[in-house]
């Protein structure tokens, strides 16, 4: 079923509630009004009999006397039933009802007599000695015509409103989902041409201009990703001609060379293996780059003193090769993420770290209320440089030298994105060297931000 045929459906069923509910409202009150009015009329004739001169008159309704035994005062074609007999037997109380006979229906009230009540009778005026039943009759078969006739008249104007509904409907539906439909035809448009700089016309503040200014988001969302994805294709292209170059060069050496001697053989392997290391290590962090939010680990509360101190551990190792202390003040506090993605982060700032810390040298880190940093004393980041820092590939000059791939520090911007904090990057006032810090939002045990 069509969007648009849902919306006819819709309009109609609600007009058809609308119109039987009504119709079947007004049914019930006229029926309920005529029948009132008939009661009060027979309740009327029987308060005039009861407080006349004459103990015997009607007054626009038939009325009869019914004695127990059934016979009637005066005779009449009335039916005589069980109720009727049970009333005039004096074990049944009054009654109010309508009945058919004589192809015509009625409104009957009986009324209960007590023993010793007067009647008229053919010779006048006489007791009964015992119970008996006042019979008040009304025809109302005219007024039921006029409700039949009513009831057929609300059929036709509720069959009516169907009709007027339903066409009400094609023409809400149609002016309704016109606009949708131009939204769509853009939207194929786009997706026929994969043109990603059209922008919708975002139109009014309404339902259909929020999704205009939606998919107006993301299309920038989808251009920015494909650039950022052709920028990230050229910047790894250039990166790995390089040792690829290297690595081509020293294999033809070693081809065209059989008489190398020993250590010359040596070197060039050594230096195929550390260029074979680093591509390995600009795939790794290509791979990660790409990864992004796609990290298999499970999106929980985590102990970031506890992040950190692993990541210490492991640095350590490497900074003992160099005579660098790494020290430690931590405090716990608890953030929200994915664990091997934050340990990663953390890394990196530590291997940075480590690379540009001369022997000797001291790193810092400190853990606190959801924020880390990891201070060095090297020659620190100039505020020139600082914008570039967290640019995929980019390198200062006094870092060219160093084997890395330049990627390090992007894949931490990533991943702290990624937990909705921030990294900036500023010079120690203690050690003089470069200082990264990390805030992340803080927060409980429980996994409630704080």
């Amino acid at each position: 079923m069509t969007f648009r045929t849902r919306v006819i459906a819709a309009t109609v069923l609600a007009a058809a509630i609308a119109v039987i509910l009504g119709g079947f409202a007004s049914y019930l009150s006229t029926r309920h009004a005529l029948l009132n009015s008939v009661d009060a009329s027979l309740r009327q004739d029987a308060q005039a009999q009861h407080d006349a001169d004459d103990p015997y008159r009607a007054i626009g309704s038939f009325t009869e006397v019914v004695l127990p035994s059934g016979q009637t005062l005066p005779k009449s074609d009335v039916p005589i039933d069980k109720t009727i007999l049970a009333i005039a037997k004096g074990t049944l109380g009054e009654q109010l009802r309508t009945v058919n006979f004589d192809k015509g229906t009625f409104r009957e009230l009986i009324e209960p007599l007590p023993a010793g009540a007067f009647v008229t009778c053919p010779t006048g005026v006489c007791q009964i000695s015992t119970t008996s039943a006042e019979v008040f009759v009304v025809d109302i078969t005219g007024q039921v015509e006029q409700l039949h006739e009513l009831f057929t008249t609300l059929l036709l104007v509720a069959a009516g409103g169907l009709l007027v509904a339903f066409g009400l409907g094609l023409f809400l539906a149609r002016q309704a989902l016109h606009p949708l439909e131009e939204v769509t035809d853009e939207i194929e448009g786009v997706s026929l041409t994969n043109d990603l700089e059209h922008r919708l016309d975002e139109g009014d503040d309404d339902e259909l201009g929020r999704l205009r200014r939606v998919f107006n988001e993301l299309l920038r969302s989808v251009e920015s990703s494909q650039s950022l994805q052709r920028q990230l294709v050229v910047d790894a292209s250039h990166e790995l001609r390089t040792p690829l170059t290297s690595l081509r060069t020293n294999a033809q050496v070693l081809a065209r060379r059989p008489d190398l001697s020993q250590e010359e053989t040596a070197q060039i392997t050594t230096d195929m293996i550390t260029q074979v290391d680093e591509l390995a290590a600009l795939v790794g962090d290509l791979a990660e780059l790409a990864r992004g939010e796609r990290s298999e680990g499970d999106v929980r509360t985590l102990r970031l003193d506890d992040c950190v101190d692993e990541c210490v551990e492991t640095a350590r190792t490497y900074a003992r090769l160099h005579d660098i202390s790494v020290d430690v003040e931590s405090e716990p506090s608890f953030v929200t993420g994915r664990q091997d993605r934050l340990v990663r982060a953390v890394s990196n700032l530590l291997t940075n770290a480590v690379k540009f810390t001369p022997e000797g040298g001291r790193i810092e880190v400190r853990t606190h209320e959801g924020w880390v940093s990891v201070s060095d004393s090297g020659p620190g980041v100039s505020p020139e440089e600082t914008p570039f820092v967290f640019d995929r590939f980019w390198r200062s000059p006094s870092a060219r030298g160093l084997p890395g791939s330049g990627l390090g520090l992007s894949i931490v911007a990533q991943v702290v994105g990624e937990l909705h904090g921030t990294v900036e990057v500023d010079r120690d006032p203690e050690l003089g060297g470069a200082r990264f810090t990390i805030r992340l939002p803080e927060v409980d045990a429980s996994g409630a931000e704080r």
